[in-house]
């Protein structure tokens, strides 16, 4: 895994296949490493991520995920030293307050709500792109 690694957590198998064909029309060419539960994200950061002592750039984490849901996965994940600093953007269909005021009190980087419509979905892909893997000044490692 290069420093430049994405880490998906999603666990539609529909958004997966959205997420990489928008990744490939926008040309964004990083690593995009998949968790489909709270539980694989959780023991690939921990486990694995540890063991290579090399971290995703940037994690786009779904809510709606079995196990674990994504709230604690973003808990868990702000709650260690070794990847507090990694940007989270929660990539979700839910647009209940409740659930982008928890994001944000746990330490949430950016929400966005998926688009349904293809085009927009890619569109909000390559902002995304654009901004955290071309603008944004990652932080520096712990």
């Amino acid at each position: 895994m290069n420093s430049k690694t994405i880490f998906l957590v999603e666990d539609n198998p529909s958004d997966i296949d959205l997420t990489k064909r928008a990744f490939e029309k926008n040309r964004i060419g990083n690593e995009l490493i998949i968790a489909e539960d709270g539980q694989e994200a959780i023991d690939y950061l921990f486990n694995t991520c540890k063991e290579s002592k090399t971290l995703p750039i940037l994690i786009l984490l779904d809510l709606k995920l079995p196990k674990i849901d994504g709230i604690e996965v973003l808990r868990r994940i702000r709650s260690d030293c070794r990847t507090k600093r990694i940007p989270i953007v929660v990539l979700t269909s839910s647009n209940e307050e409740q659930d982008i005021a928890a994001c944000y009190d746990n330490g949430v980087n950016s929400y966005i709500r998926k688009p349904v419509d293809f085009k927009q979905f890619s569109e909000a892909i390559r902002a995304l792109g654009m901004y955290w893997l071309i603008l944004n000044e990652p932080p520096p490692k712990i």
